[in-house]
């Protein structure tokens, strides 16, 4: 029993203990729940002073602003203003000098009028004196021919016959004197603008060579260049279509080709795999498709610059492109694109200095050798060439017309024509321009010379023009028209049968009748 009752006091106890445990654990709750109440109002109460205290700051600062930006527009404001008022005061005094001008012009259209009316005077006094002295005139022309005995018509033919025959010996003489007087004049003149022109122009001429040497670090690159069994040399001339020519020179190969364009894609090419050390099939065509790439972009960038130094505007892409290629081109070691753009200058000065239009003489002076950019590509000479081209590309017709009478291929009709033949020949012919040696030159002179001489009826022969022409003179009575065509004919053939030469020489035949007397 007693054990029973120690049970249920503990029971009890245990049960009392719990629920004091409880009461205090709700009362511990509910201070901590009004304790979180008490700072969160305390929070809210805080971010209030902070938003109110932010948003009179705010407001200071936007009142600040506007008061900045007032005095900045009443600034603004009072420069305009300002500006306005001298306008006006501008546009005043231009008024005042253009009333000025209106009374001036008034004042001196009175004095015009008051001259014409004098003069209407002074004409009408005239035509009275004229009328006055005509009468008189017929009546002493009536009296001249009484005592003569012949009409006035019969007087002014017989006078008039008589000074025919006096004026005819003077004027042959006056003629005879003042052309020579003329020519040498024109000669000196000629001389001092040539020498001005070429004095002027000091350009540096980049000489290349036709053929392309490559060097090598070594002569055992030749081997990697060749391959196995030839395998990449054979793929590199199939890619580049430019001859690989393999030989005892030491420590360098030969490109060899007649494309030039094609020669210098090919050289850089293989200094391209030289420089890599990976040389196989595969990797020349993908370094040759990569140079081919970056030459197109030179060729354009070289056809603007050139354009540019020339001083020539709103050329046609496809002329750009032409006169880019030319860049690789040569003639005796001259680079044509430093020669057509020397030859633009040149025309431009002595268009200049003869009062001719500068603007065609500089365009055709720079497009005249045009054709020599794909001459190896089509039929017919680089004249012929350049003018089917200009024509395509809707060029002008007087810079047509200069480019193809440049080398007389037609009679020049402008002066302009005429200029671009001369800056021509003095671009290519002045010291340095070209490499081909005196020796050779003259040597090639005197086998023209020689070979028209050797045909029968030549009386004398004469190369011009640097050697791109010939010029024979036959006797009449020996070679007739007929003959003389034909004896071009075989003398240009015998020209292409036995010289070297670039480009193309015109061989002209002259016959012509001379009668020729003595006064003594």
């Amino acid at each position: 029993m007693e054990i029973f009752t120690g049970i249920l006091l503990a029971i009890i106890c245990l049960i009392l203990g719990l629920g004091a445990g409880y009461w205090i654990r709700q009362m511990i709750f509910e201070r901590d729940i009004e304790s979180a109440h008490r700072q969160a109002q305390r929070i809210i109460a805080e971010a209030q002073k902070e938003a109110q205290a932010r948003r009179r700051e705010a407001v200071v600062e936007a009142r600040e602003e506007l008061s900045e930006e007032k005095k900045a527009f009443e600034k603004e404001s009072r420069e305009v203003r300002q500006e306005l008022i001298q306008l006006e005061k501008q546009l005043a005094n231009r008024e005042e000098s253009l009333d000025k001008r209106a009374e001036s012009f008034d004042e001196k259209e009175r004095e015009i009028e008051k001259k014409n009316k004098t003069l209407e005077g002074k004409l009408k006094g005239l035509d009275e004196k004229e009328e006055e002295l005509r009468v008189s005139l017929e009546k002493q022309r009536q009296i001249l021919e009484t005592i003569a005995g012949i009409t006035e018509q019969q007087a002014r033919q017989l006078l008039l016959e008589n000074l025919e025959h006096e004026m005819q010996r003077e004027q042959a003489l006056i003629i005879s004197r003042y052309a020579e007087e003329t020519k040498e004049i024109a000669k000196r003149k000629a001389r001092e603008i040539l020498v001005s022109t070429i004095q002027r122009i000091a350009s540096e001429e980049v000489q290349e060579s036709t053929v392309s040497t490559v060097p090598l670090p070594s002569d055992d690159m030749k081997g990697r260049i060749i391959g196995r069994e030839g395998r990449n040399i054979r793929a590199f001339e199939s890619v580049t279509g430019i001859n690989l020519i393999i030989d005892d020179t030491p420590e360098a190969v030969v490109l060899s080709g007649f494309d030039p364009i094609r020669r210098e894609a090919a050289r850089q090419t293989l200094e391209r795999l030289l420089a890599d050390g990976r040389i196989h099939p595969g990797r020349i065509e993908e370094i040759h498709h990569k140079v081919l790439k970056e030459m197109d972009e030179t060729i354009k960038e070289a056809g603007e610059t050139s354009a540019l130094d020339a001083g020539v505007p709103n050329l046609n892409p496809d002329l750009i492109r032409l006169l880019g290629r030319m860049k690789y081109r040569t003639s005796y070691g001259q680079n044509v694109l430093a020669h057509s753009v020397e030859v633009a200058h040149i025309s431009t000065m002595l268009a200049n200095e003869l009062g001719a239009d500068p603007n065609v003489a500089k365009r055709a002076g720079l497009l005249h050798d045009i054709g020599k950019s794909i001459d190896w590509e089509m039929e017919g000479s680089h004249v012929t060439i350049g003018v089917q081209q200009l024509r395509r590309c809707k060029e002008k017709e007087e810079v047509i017309h200069a480019v193809e009478a440049h080398h007389g291929d037609v009679e020049p009709k402008s002066v302009e024509a005429v200029l671009v033949q001369i800056a021509d020949a003095v671009s290519a012919s002045r010291p340095g321009a070209r490499r081909e040696t005196l020796e050779t030159y003259i040597k090639r002179l005197e086998q023209l010379e020689a070979i028209a001489t050797s045909f029968k009826g030549v009386e004398k022969s004469f190369a011009i023009s640097a050697g791109r022409e010939v010029r024979i003179v036959v006797e009449p009575s020996k070679v007739d028209d007929i003959g003389a065509a034909k004896m071009a004919r075989d003398i240009s053939k015998r020209i292409e049968e036995e010289l070297q030469y670039p480009g193309q020489i015109k061989v002209t035949v002259l016959r012509e009748m001379r009668a020729t007397e003595y006064a003594r």
